[in-house]
């Protein structure tokens, strides 16, 4: 079996993990950090600058990391489930959550991706899905993804909760 990777950043990453380890298809998910500078950040690195909550300068975006094999499901419906998943059109906010590492992104690890991600985002602006807002996801390349703390991983999963949206 081949398996591809996708990375998603929606917000706060327990509720996102949850949902697309529950697909069918997707053969693992890890949560962490990418898009920032600092190398091997921890969650209060990514969450705070200069010692207060981190409201101002990109840095790290909370990401699931997705596994999954093409054969029993596609990238498009990765996409479909991540736009679901929390709101595209907020800047740096994910309901009570904000800071730049909430904000909205797409990690591509390929240029098929990338296209893919771009056309989706075109067609649901297109559609007005979310209207009277646009979209304002970032697709950028993936980089390093920095797995967080292990206490982060499966978290809802290990206290028995399915999902934390609000």
């Amino acid at each position: 079996m081949d398996t591809q990777k996708a990375t998603f950043g929606a917000g706060c990453f327990w509720g996102v993990e949850a949902a697309f380890a529950a697909m069918p298809g997707v053969t693992a998910t890890a949560v962490g950090y990418e898009g920032g500078s600092q190398e091997n950040p921890s969650y209060k690195d990514v969450c705070t600058q200069d010692g207060q909550p981190n409201r101002g300068q990109p840095t790290h975006v909370e990401v699931v990391e997705v596994d999954f094999d093409p054969e029993k499901i596609g990238y498009g419906q990765l996409l479909d489930a991540f736009f679901q998943l929390h709101d595209p059109t907020t800047m740096n906010r994910q309901g009570p959550d904000w800071g730049t590492q909430y904000r909205s992104a797409v990690f591509f690890h390929s240029s098929e991706q990338e296209a893919e991600a771009k056309a989706k985002i075109e067609a649901l602006n297109a559609e007005g899905r979310f209207e009277p807002k646009k979209i304002v996801t970032q697709v950028v390349p993936a980089e390093t993804f920095w797995r967080a703390e292990d206490y982060h991983q499966r978290y809802l999963e290990k206290r028995g909760l399915a999902s934390c949206h609000i």
